[in-house]
């Protein structure tokens, strides 16, 4: 067998590909690979995350559902900088990844059994479910915050699938679409180990596009924890694999706002607010499910965790753009950290680092100051 899916706490293998949690101790499912990583089985004629297809042993290829996401661009800044383009995925963001990799693995079965998908969002993965339901004339119902962004709610509604909008904190929008109701197969996005393992061609692609050397630093905006836990299980798959000779440092970057990465890590007590009322709308998880399994994947790689204020997240914004880099204040809170580190020469100015910029600008509800 190439993979299995084991729990994160107590290794019970779970042979349920639908199951989204252990079913001995509900704790998170991780995808274990039981094969290296190969350059020559690299499919080079394909321009899409699918040139790994390898290496998701568990999609058959006649099951495939793409929207042509992933190999996004590997844009240089200046020196050793480069942003990696992830706001160009198909729906605008990277949950692409994730999400072609899920409905992939899911859509007979779920058609099969005449049901439909249930996912959780606070707007961005909602969009890329419902986008890729629909390519797979899958029935999706997507459960959003009722203060979900104007933008991101249009798009769910325009890819023609069930939209609920819950009132409450996000953990309360995971509950009721969690809730059993007759068809429904909750394949939410952050509990879901396939969607967290699609993200891993993230790091296969960055790798890649640097000619296999693994850069010193990756910046990246952390909420719920898919992306920072995809990326580095990527990495790691590359390192074990003897492909890169180190797993560079991730630096886990979020709002003061919602930040209980960074006070976890750093033994802080955080008291999350009532409400979260930061720019950066994609970053609401003040009490993600994923926490523990970020903290231990953190210390494994000798990474780290920063928080920007307001302030600088708009700052970083603004910059971006005047750069010609247009995207929604979350992905800039990743360049606010890098610059925020820069400046207080945290960071060697020659080191080889990428800063994900992870959803377009065209999401956001920000209005021009003049």
């Amino acid at each position: 067998m190439h993979f299995e899916i084991k729990c994160s706490a107590c290794n019970h293998l779970s042979s349920n590909i639908l199951n989204y949690k252990c079913p001995r101790c509900g704790q998170p499912l991780n995808v274990q690979l039981n094969l290296k990583f190969e350059p020559r089985k690299i499919r080079k004629e394909n321009r899409s995350l699918w040139r790994y297809a390898e290496f998701f042993p568990y999609v058959k290829r006649e099951d495939i559902i793409t929207l042509g996401e992933g190999w996004t661009p590997l844009t240089k800044l200046s020196n050793n900088i480069y942003f990696k383009m992830e706001s160009l995925n198909p729906t605008g963001s990277f949950k692409d990844r994730g999400s072609t990799v899920l409905i992939s693995t899911l859509h007979k079965q779920i058609k099969k059994k005449k049901g439909y998908i249930a996912e959780d969002s606070s707007g961005n993965a909602g969009a890329s479910i419902a986008a890729y339901a629909a390519r797979a004339n899958l029935k999706a119902k997507i459960y959003v915050p009722e203060n979900v962004a104007g933008p991101k709610f249009n798009q769910i509604q325009f890819y023609g699938v069930g939209v609920t909008k819950i009132k409450g904190n996000r953990s309360k929008v995971a509950e009721e679409a969690q809730k059993p109701e007759k068809g429904k197969f909750y394949a939410g996005h952050i509990l879901h180990p396939l969607f967290r393992d699609g993200i891993r061609s993230l790091a296969y692609e960055i790798a890649e596009q640097l000619d296999w050397q693994a850069p010193e630093r990756v910046y990246l905006p952390v909420s719920a924890g898919t992306l920072l836990l995809g990326v580095i299980n990527g990495f790691k798959h590359l390192r074990e694999s003897n492909i890169i000779d180190k797993i560079p440092k991730i630096i886990a970057c979020q709002t003061k706002q919602v930040s209980p990465l960074y006070h976890r890590l750093k033994n802080l007590y955080y008291a999350p607010p009532e409400k979260v009322t930061s720019i950066a709308d994609a970053l609401v998880s003040t009490d993600p499910p994923l926490l523990e399994l970020m903290v231990k994947s953190l210390k494994e790689t000798n990474s780290d965790a920063i928080i920007v204020h307001e302030n600088e997240i708009l700052e970083a914004f603004n910059g971006l753009a005047k750069l010609g880099f247009f995207v929604e204040p979350s992905s800039a809170v990743a360049y606010a950290a890098y610059k925020k580190q820069l400046k207080t020469k945290e960071i060697p100015k020659n080191e080889k680092t990428v800063i994900i910029l992870t959803g377009t600008g065209l999401k956001t509800t920000l209005k021009p100051n003049y």
